[in-house]
């Protein structure tokens, strides 16, 4: 598979007419969906209503043009929105888009050094554990507009503990107006799939919300009245980029990067389930560098693939990136268009869509499934990474559940690897010649389980020993140490070792260290009966050897005998 391979150019080999119909359906479709939600998600981000449309638009063209997948869907996600909510509130804008353009350099570094295969290697645990964490960090950022609390002046919660803080501290400005709008749209967005599936419930509640509260007068707050709305088209604006600053930030646009190429692969896994494809990796990653570069230039916040949007591009008939093109270009025309209607949008109906999208995100089922069913460290993952994510942020998140996933992945795979000795004369149907032992040894020898290769006791009639390796996939330096310490214990004891069975990459680490040079070729059997055969002949040249010395002492004893008389 090629580093950079556009899907663009593949699948528009074959193009039919039918299906730009259906693709042009889809992008509008999408286009729909992805406008409230853009607006929403800037909003939770601490920026701009329009910057959420600027990634929609920019990194949603340019994703789809040059990515990997025929149908993913790329723009602002929520997974992004507390983290760049905390960039905003310590670093500012410029910050902001330093750490988005940084995040976008990584991502095509990431593509290039062809590292898009290593999402496999992030287990499940882990993605449903900080997906979870984000869902409730989330809920938590948006229960101020919900229930329409005034913090007291110079409040500024950024951490999810501050948030919880400054919660409690302001809940006695409760606004009844704000709640009852906020729970009036989350009881729509709830009921209204039930109703219909052609139109998305966040546009409804957008307008019924934005129409009530304006005509009625009600004393809740809107876009307008917390941000200046702009429909002017994106433009590109360049920071300024210093040393210090790209350093400083780089913890930041490692965070953003990390995230962009889990959710983006994980969007393309789930679609191509779908449409029964196969999406190329690297070329994605380098898609939503392309991506991420352009909407932080052109004033946007970070995007990745967003699996709602693009199970919705499947669902309506796209299969070709024509689809996300379409779906930027609309949002465009909306921008330009309907952009000042935007400050009529009440703060409670954009946190209502938000609590939506979380639990939505939050797989809460999946979450309980795993607590009831997985083994007791896979929820220890689970649970510290979700614990983590909340209290802390992604990266340490990530960081803590893949080394402890590790660490208990090797104590696992440790305890799984033994080593048995044959207790019978008879083992599997094969006679074992008396003064010989056979030991077996069962799971990858490696650091954390080398030591089992000490494991074997030299009785005091054992002349031969012989090891069977058929189940020892690997076996690295540590434990080709404690080998070499086993043949030398059975040299000075005088005991033949034989090895059986040994795998390939064993027996090139084996051959690499000078081992089998030590022990000879023919020490080395390919299979058990080979290894009982060649202790045979050993045993038996042993007992000629032993006879013919008991002969030559007896002869001796008579000459020296005769000698004396």
């Amino acid at each position: 598979m090629k580093i950079f391979e556009p899907k663009l150019f593949t699948t528009l080999k074959g193009y039919r007419k039918k299906q730009l119909i259906d693709d042009l359906i889809a992008g509008l479709i999408v286009a729909i969906i992805a406008l409230p939600l853009s607006i929403a998600l800037a909003i939770a981000s601490g920026v701009g209503p329009e910057k959420g449309l600027y990634t929609a638009i920019v990194a949603g063209f340019v994703i789809a043009l040059f990515g990997g997948s025929r149908v993913n869907i790329s723009g602002p996600t929520a997974a992004f929105a507390t983290i760049v909510a905390g960039i905003v509130a310590t670093e500012g804008l410029d910050g902001l888009v330093i750490a988005t353009i940084l995040a976008g350099i990584l991502l095509v570094l990431f593509g290039i050094c062809r590292l898009g295969s290593l999402i496999k290697y992030i287990p499940f645990t882990i993605t449903t554990g900080f997906t979870a964490g984000i869902a409730v960090t989330i809920i938590i950022g948006q229960l101020k507009d919900f229930f329409g609390l005034t913090p007291a002046p110079g409040t500024n919660a950024v951490e999810t503990i501050e948030k919880i803080e400054m919660l409690a501290e302001s809940f006695s400005t409760f606004n009844w107006q704000s709640f009852l709008v906020g729970a009036l749209s989350l009881a729509i967005l709830i009921v209204w799939p039930r109703i219909s599936k052609k139109i998305p419930g966040s546009l409804v509640v957008v307008l019924l919300g934005s129409l009530a509260v304006n005509l009625l007068g009600m004393k809740v707050n809107t876009i307008g009245d917390l941000y200046q709305i702009s429909s002017a088209l994106p433009t590109p604006a360049f920071p300024a980029f210093t040393l210090d600053r790209v350093l400083h930030l780089l913890p930041n646009a490692l965070t953003i990067a990390l995230l962009a190429a889990i959710e983006s692969l994980l969007s393309c896994v789930v679609s191509d389930g779908m449409i029964d494809d196969r999406h190329n990796s690297n070329t994605e990653l380098i898609a939503q560098g392309l991506g991420n570069i352009c909407s932080g230039l052109f004033g946007g916040i970070p995007a990745t693939g967003a699996i709602a949007r693009t199970a919705a591009n499947v669902k309506n008939g796209g299969r070709s990136p024509i689809a996300g093109m379409v779906h930027a270009v609309v949002l465009l025309l909306i921008l330009v268009v309907l952009m000042p209607f935007a400050a009529w949008i009440p703060m409670p109906v954009i946190a209502a869509i938000l609590l939506m999208v979380a639990y939505n995100m939050s797989e809460w089922r999946r979450f309980v499934r795993i607590c009831k069913t997985a083994s007791a460290a896979d929820i220890l993952v689970l649970v510290v990474t979700f614990v983590l994510t909340v209290v802390f942020d992604l990266v340490v998140a990530i960081a803590a559940g893949l080394i402890l996933a590790a660490f208990l992945f090797l104590k696992k795979s440790a305890d799984l690897a033994e080593v048995r000795e044959w207790k019978a004369d008879r083992r599997d149907g094969k006679q074992v010649p008396y003064g010989t032992v056979v030991y077996e040894i069962h799971g990858p020898m490696f650091f954390a389980a080398s030591d089992k290769f000490l494991q074997f006791p030299i009785h005091e009639d054992t002349r031969v020993m012989i090891v069977r390796m058929s189940d020892v996939s690997m076996l690295d330096s540590t434990a080709e140490q404690n080998v070499e310490r086993v043949c030398e214990v059975c040299k000075r004891n005088g005991v033949k070792l034989l090895l059986a069975h040994v795998n390939p990459q064993p027996m090139e680490t084996l051959r690499r260290c000078g081992i089998v040079e030590r022990l000879g070729e023919d020490a080395f059997c390919a299979h058990i009966d080979d290894a009982i055969a060649r202790a045979e002949r050993i045993l038996k040249a042993g007992e000629n050897a032993a006879d013919a010395n008991a002969q030559k002492a007896e002869s001796e004893t008579e000459t020296e005998g005769r000698c004396l008389k």
